[in-house]
């Protein structure tokens, strides 16, 4: 993985484990958007070329990301976040007054946030259970459930298995998944998979995906209706909505931001997802054997979380001997991000240094 490592500048400095807030940033994506900048200054940016060019370069970022999830194109919306996912479907969903909606005590506010909105606005049910509970806890009456693919607490991953058996719908949110395990929708059964762009595919903040099932999609409201999800702008009084995920999308990337993101996947699909993958678990789990009974309960995933009296503080120190971890706010936990860009070596000093 040395050529993977060796496109991100900040491995010469820092030990950098914090993909799970924000990747690192490849060297391409500063060329990239530099590229973009200098053309948008120089060129303009109002004219009928410049926003068809960047129509088609959203077009193919939405496909090269659909086939990371093993899904059509036409299922994929552009985001500005994971929350707005989360955010688009709960809102197309005609969920109202006594409707079951199931989540878990391991979930991002991105998703209690939302499902707290939506108990106050239309009066649904929201239960919160166990994480490795879920699907025991559906009911017959259950319409939806919203949870984590991989846990940001701890790194546990959900049976989705489970969940894609019961016959509630499921959104899965991918911030912790899309590019650090497979993720494919087909597999994992799901509804609704929402995710971002700056973890673990190494893009910019304000670019998320998501995917929605063809069928369910078409059959959906667009959430917060623009210019993005109209299928013939001239006649966008009537509404004509695109026959597909893309009535989720929220506007328009600017046009360096795309370019940045394609530039991080052309990357990481240069050293290969199945390799990336396979070897960041295999870090990962060197971490959590070397730290032992500290390390929270985990599954198969990039995420190593582990107690410490004083979480904030531990952070603040190792950062000062050169390693990139956060703490996680309400838990006793540490968590590192572990990346096929990180080395055998990182993994062994941070075990000591957090030891000490």
């Amino acid at each position: 993985m040395d050529d993977l490592r060796s496109q991100f500048p900040v491995f010469e400095r820092l030990a950098y484990l914090n993909a799970g807030s924000n990747g690192p940033v490849p060297r391409r994506a500063l060329d990239a958007v530099a590229e973009s900048l200098e053309r948008q200054a120089t060129e303009g940016r109002g004219d009928k070329a410049h926003f068809e060019e960047n129509a088609e370069r959203i077009d193919h970022l939405r496909g090269r990301v659909a086939a990371m999830l093993g899904c059509e194109a036409s299922e994929l919306a552009l985001t500005g976040s994971t929350t707005d996912g989360v955010n688009a479907a709960l809102l197309a969903l005609d969920l109202g007054p006594g409707d079951d909606v199931l989540t878990s005590d391991e979930e991002h506010p991105g998703v209690l946030a939302p499902l707290a909105a939506l108990r106050e606005r239309r009066g649904v049910e929201a239960r919160m259970v166990p994480f490795g509970r879920l699907a025991a806890e559906v009911r017959p009456e259950t319409k939806l459930v919203a949870c984590s693919h991989v846990s940001w607490r701890t790194g546990a991953v959900v049976d989705a298995t489970a969940l894609a058996a019961t016959d509630a719908l499921v959104l899965l949110d991918g911030a912790q998944g899309l590019g650090a395990v497979p993720t494919e929708v087909p597999e994992l059964g799901c509804d609704f998979y929402a995710a971002s762009g700056q973890k673990w595919l190494c893009g910019p903040n304000g670019i998320g995906y998501l995917y929605a099932r063809g069928e369910l999609a078409a059959s959906l409201p667009p959430p917060w209706p623009n210019y993005g999800v109209l299928a013939d702008s001239a006649r966008a009084f009537e509404l004509p909505l695109h026959p597909d995920a893309r009535r989720f999308s929220i506007g328009f990337p600017a046009p360096h931001q795309v370019e940045w993101a394609i530039a991080g996947l052309d990357v990481l699909e240069e050293a290969g997802l199945d390799v990336i993958h396979a070897r960041a678990r295999e870090l990962a789990a060197l971490l959590a054997e070397r730290l032992g009974a500290r390390t929270a309960a985990r599954g198969e995933s990039t995420l190593v979380s582990w107690e410490d009296p004083d979480p904030e503080a531990a952070v603040a120190r190792l950062r000062e001997e050169g390693f990139v971890v956060r703490h996680l706010p309400s838990t006793p936990y540490v968590r590192a991000s572990v990346g096929a860009w990180n080395s055998e070596d990182e993994v062994e000093r941070l075990a000591a240094a957090a030891s000490r």
